[in-house]
Parts: structure tokens; C-alpha cells; sequence
């Protein structure tokens, strides 16, 4: 399985204090020295993190292909076509959230994405869409002549860390947390048989599958059981283990998880 690494968070923490370090463009050896297979990174619409600047160094100098996620902005669209990352992959964005909170809306922003679709053709980048796990979004997504999908993972990876979390007994009887617990194992395997399915679905349309978000090296290991997603985009939980072990080691210990 393919691992991109999402580099973000390290300008996040740049940002904290508004100086010059950590700079992302010096993560980009570690992670193919690793045995990562991709940087990813995030050029929002307000700049929260990475920038045009780091967007750019990065891109000139990765030896790994970048996968550069984006909202459909024609302003952000325009600026991320011209610095011609491998693959370019659309999300939905919010000023207000703290991080992307669901799959982009294919079908409501059909034509606009067909557009984005058509001039990424002509200058031979690779199109993803970022998506919540449904078959007729997956559909759609095809005929919108995109190469990838990326599975939201973002519902299974809450579900599963309610379900990994102790419940208090204080607020609940022993019954009452026994039907919670009950409860949120039947959401955690009704989300897991959702990003089968649009999985299943996407290899037959000869979709790349992807999939990502909220993943860390606990909930990782059901993911990687679906054969159809071949890549997964981790961010957070490796650049947070990485505060412990060197960035390198975080990596490399998500590498084994996947094996």
C-alpha cells in the first residue's frame, strides 16, 4: 500500500509563533528516505498553514511526486495549475473549521469541477476527488473524468476513537455503556461497509482509490484491509508521533503498520 505523507502540520507549527521554523520543505528528504511514496500538502484558501512560497519550493524540489489539495476556488485553482503539482486533488473548504469536515459535493458542483476536470487533462495533472464514501458520488466522480477518488475516512475515524475511548461510569450504568458500546460498533462496521462498497464501486469504474482523514496507526489497520484503496494520505498522527521519535521513525513505524 502507498503512503503519502501530508506535511501540513509542520507548518502549522511554524505558524504558532509566526517564525521561520519548522520549515516543511525540509521534511521532504525524511519522508522518501523513510519509503513514503508521496508528500502531501494543503494550500488553503487563507493560507493557515502551508503558502504559496512553501508550495513552490516544495514542488521544485521533491523527489516524490506532490499530491496538492485544494478547494475549487477559481482564484486557488489558477495558482495551483501553475505550479503543476503530480496530482491535484479537490476539497471542500470552510474559513471557519478547524480541519476539512466532509467530502466534496460533486454533484451539486458538477459543471465546475467538469471545468477544473477538463484544463488538468490539458496539462496532463492528475485529478482526485476527495469524497464521502457513496456509491453515487463515486459514479459521478467518474464521469468527471478524474483518475483517483480519496475515501473520507473521517466518520469511521470518530466512530472509532468513541468506541476506544472509557466511557464514564459515573455518568452511565453498566447496562446504559454496554449499549453504547453496542451502538457504536454497529456505526464503526456500517461505516468500514460503506468505504468497501464506494471502494468496490470506484475499482470497477477503473478508479485509483485513495483514502484518508483522522487516520492514525490504531484505526489505520481495518483501512488497509479494503484491496481496492491502494494510497493512503496521513497527515497528523505522523507528524504528532514525530514530536517523540524523529520524523523519519514516525514513518517508518507507519510503514510497518501498513505491511
Amino acid at each position: 500500500m502507498l503512503l503519502g505523507v501530508n506535511i501540513d502540520h509542520i507548518a502549522v507549527l511554524r505558524e504558532a509563533r509566526k517564525i521561520n521554523d519548522p520549515d516543511p520543505l525540509d521534511a521532504i528528504s525524511l519522508v522518501k528516505r523513510a519509503g513514503a511514496h508521496q508528500i502531501t500538502i494543503h494550500l488553503r484558501e487563507d493560507r493557515r498553514h502551508i503558502n504559496d512560497d512553501d508550495a513552490r519550493k516544495i514542488i521544485e524540489n521533491s523527489a516524490l511526486p506532490v499530491n496538492m489539495e485544494c478547494s475549487i476556488n477559481s482564484e486557488i485553482i489558477e495558482k495551483v495549475i501553475a505550479l503543476h503539482p503530480h496530482r491535484i486533488t479537490l476539497v471542500p473548504e470552510k474559513r471557519e473549521e478547524v480541519t476539512t469536515e466532509g467530502g466534496l459535493d460533486v454533484i451539486k458542483n458538477f459543471q465546475s469541477i467538469k471545468a477544473i476536470s477538463d484544463e488538468l487533462q490539458k496539462q496532463q495533472i492528475e485529478l482526485s476527488l476527495f469524497i464521502d464514501p457513496d456509491p453515487k458520488v463515486v459514479q459521478a466522480t467518474h464521469e468527471l473524468n478524474a483518475q483517483w477518488i480519496e475515501l473520507h475516512t473521517g466518520l469511521y475515524a470518530n466512530v472509532y476513537a468513541m468506541l476506544s475511548s472509557n466511557l464514564s461510569r459515573s455518568s452511565h450504568s453498566i447496562k446504559a455503556l454496554e449499549l453504547d458500546r453496542n451502538s457504536l460498533h454497529v456505526k464503526l462496521q456500517n461505516a468500514l461497509e460503506a468505504l468497501r462498497q464506494s471502494a468496490k464501486k470506484a475499482h470497477f469504474l477503473g478508479l485509483k482509490v485513495a483514502a484518508g482523514h483522522g487516520l492514525n496507526y490504531q484505526n489505520v489497520k481495518e483501512i488497509k484491509s479494503i484491496e481496492e484503496i491502494i494510497e493512503l494520505n496521513i497527515g497528523q498522527s505522523i507528524i504528532a508521533r514525530s514530536v517523540f521519535t524523529g520524523l523519519e521513525n514516525a514513518i517508518k513505524e507507519m510503514m510497518e503498520v501498513l505491511r
